[in-house]
């Protein structure tokens, strides 16, 4: 199976002059475009799992309307599930353009659930879990704080241990302090990192820091991951070939 995680940045691009004239301007951008490359980018790799950060649900930004999430779906021939990645009640979801910005999940796989959490504390607060007969997926967005970060990380943790099949979880973290800042989440939950190099990922034109994971349970065998050296995005896709395997007493049970 081959997963892909991108934070997509709305499909805004990645350039260097992105904050000029006026810091943030670049986030009004149009997005057809520059999604129509990322479509492509997709499409090459062939995946069977996307998860995409940072995703336009139909604001003014995409031109027709239409979520980028489906558009991405529809070009891939797979199913999806995406939501606003803000809590339900929050004022974020009044906004203009900010209660169109969301997270989703694309697969070829059979969609048993898809299942929408929040965390209790941040801004960003969504979780998107996607179980299927052969695992469950976690796509997260972690905060930009620190505090509230690792709040969000016991949270998951908490999710995570409860399942009953192969789990991944894969996002942007925003692990500005380093990959130190996950210890205590990884040894409660017993995950790995697919990027055993810890390998930067952000930003894409000069990768300083890993930001973006993907972790995955003794149930999941990483064949192959690598990091394409794309800029449609401020951050850097991941790539990860993997497999489904039964731990020793599985097979027993078998």
């Amino acid at each position: 199976m081959r997963l892909v995680l991108y934070n997509m940045r709305y499909a805004v691009g990645g350039s260097k002059n992105f904050h000029r004239p006026i810091p943030g301007i670049g986030y009004l951008r149009r997005t057809h475009g520059n999604l129509g490359k990322m479509v492509e980018f997709l499409a090459d790799l062939d995946p069977d799992v996307v998860g995409l950060c940072e995703v336009d649900m139909g604001s003014y930004r995409t031109g027709n309307g239409r979520n980028q999430a489906e558009t991405i779906a529809e070009a891939l021939g797979h199913d999806h599930v995406h939501e606003c990645k803000y809590r339900e009640g929050s004022f974020h979801r009044w906004i203009p353009v900010l209660k169109n910005q969301g997270n989703a999940i694309i697969t070829r796989h059979d969609i048993e659930h898809g299942n929408f959490h929040f965390f209790t504390h941040g801004v960003k607060r969504l979780i998107i879990e996607l179980v299927t007969p052969e695992f469950r997926f976690y796509l997260v967005h972690l905060s930009l704080g620190f505090r509230t970060r690792q709040r969000q990380l016991r949270f998951l943790q908490q999710l995570v241990v409860k399942s009953d099949r192969p789990v991944l979880v894969a996002g942007d973290f925003n692990t500005f302090f380093g990959e130190a800042e996950l210890y205590a989440f990884l040894n409660g939950s017993g995950l790995r990192s697919a990027n055993m190099r810890g390998k930067p990922t952000h930003p894409s034109h000069k990768p300083k820091r890993e930001l973006d994971f993907i972790f995955h349970d003794d149930r999941v065998e990483v064949e192959h991951f690598f990091i394409p050296d794309v800029q449609f995005s401020d951050h850097l896709p991941l790539v990860c070939d993997l497999h489904f395997r039964k731990l020793p007493q599985e097979q027993t049970k078998g």
